[in-house]
């Protein structure tokens, strides 16, 4: 295997933590939004990630991970007797997003550790890299 490789393997997964930490943002956004319907309400999503490789190259080492879409949380809205909220439906029921702030942060932390494991991974191959280049002088 090619240690140019690494670069690519590495590359993706930090593209891959990027989109993560951007839907655990988007989450932790509407985390207060109310709706008057249980079918409009933000429902949290998740990025669901796979492995790839490239088979079709002549080194079967051509391998990353990408996102291959964002899965919508199945759980049900939190439903709040609120009559005065202009968001109610006729009964006096609004319904919010049932997002765990506490869970979308330990999601944050994660992949932020996961983004800056792939950069000790990239710096740890440039170094080797620089240090083979080294040898022969």
């Amino acid at each position: 295997m090619s240690m140019f490789k690494i670069f690519d393997i590495a590359g993706s997964g930090m593209a891959a933590q990027t989109v993560r930490l951007n839907v655990t943002a988007s989450n932790l956004a509407n985390a207060d939004m109310v709706s008057g319907s249980p079918e409009t309400v933000y429902r949290p999503r998740q990025p669901v990630f796979e492995t790839w490789m490239d088979t079709m190259q002549s080194d079967p080492a051509v391998a990353g991970v990408r996102v291959s879409g964002i899965a919508a949380s199945h759980v049900e809205a939190q439903k709040h007797y609120e009559p005065g909220n202009p968001s109610a439906d006729a009964d006096g029921y609004v319904y919010r997003a049932n997002v765990d702030s506490v869970q979308e942060m330990v999601n944050m932390m994660s992949a932020a550790r996961s983004y800056q494991n792939n950069i000790e991974i990239l710096n740890t191959t440039k170094e080797l890299l620089l240090r083979t280049l080294n040898v022969g002088r």
